[in-house]
């Protein structure tokens, strides 16, 4: 039973991120999806109380799988800095996923922006990542390999403007560059600037 309602759930995410993309998160219907993944009213709302629940939920997704590459990153590096290195050296498959999941994002942050309930569950990410970054700055204070008057929360929103930034440049013009390698630049850039000489 357990494993049958997993599936059920596992289904109606792929199904919504599919239709998400091609039809826009606000023209996509709890019936649209119910319909696509063949199930009820009832067993979509028993796995998530509204449509944006979904969206939140996908997005997690996304985060956790994000998640689980920094942290592998910066575990298999010697340094701070050449953890941010190996992360931004990994960003290839996520610019291969953005041109779909960038849109279904903005469309949702456009939505929640009008709904201040909505936004403050929108904006979290954000804010858990900024946080992130400055603790990885901070980390790297401490191990002397970047400056010691480095303001951790400056560098990381430093940091998160970089990334949210190449993030709407492929989104915008996905040919444009190899936006995994242009990611990469740019960390090597910043990272100067980071430095401890």
């Amino acid at each position: 039973m357990q494993a049958r309602s997993e599936e059920t759930r596992a289904r109606l995410l792929s199904v919504a991120e599919n239709l998400f993309a091609e039809q826009g998160f606000d023209a996509t219907g709890v019936a649209d999806i119910c319909a696509a993944a063949g199930v009820s009213k009832g067993a979509f709302y028993h796995h998530f109380p509204t449509k944006q629940a979904l969206f939140h939920a996908l997005m997690e997704g996304w985060l956790a799988q994000l998640d689980q590459q920094m942290n592998a990153a910066l575990q298999a590096s010697a340094s701070v800095g050449a953890g941010l290195l190996n992360i931004a050296g990994g960003t290839g498959p996520i610019f291969e996923a953005a041109g779909t999941r960038s849109l279904i994002v903005f469309e949702f942050w456009m939505q929640a922006s009008r709904h201040p309930e909505v936004w403050q569950t929108a904006v979290a990410p954000y804010r858990r990542y900024l946080e992130r970054f400055a603790t990885i700055v901070r980390a790297g204070i401490e191990e002397g390999t970047f400056r010691a008057d480095l303001d951790p929360l400056a560098a990381g929103q430093t940091l998160m403007a970089l990334a949210m930034g190449l993030l709407l440049q492929a989104f915008l013009d996905p040919q444009g560059a190899d936006w995994g390698k242009a990611t990469l630049q740019s960390v090597q850039i910043l990272l100067r600037g980071f430095e401890n000489r």
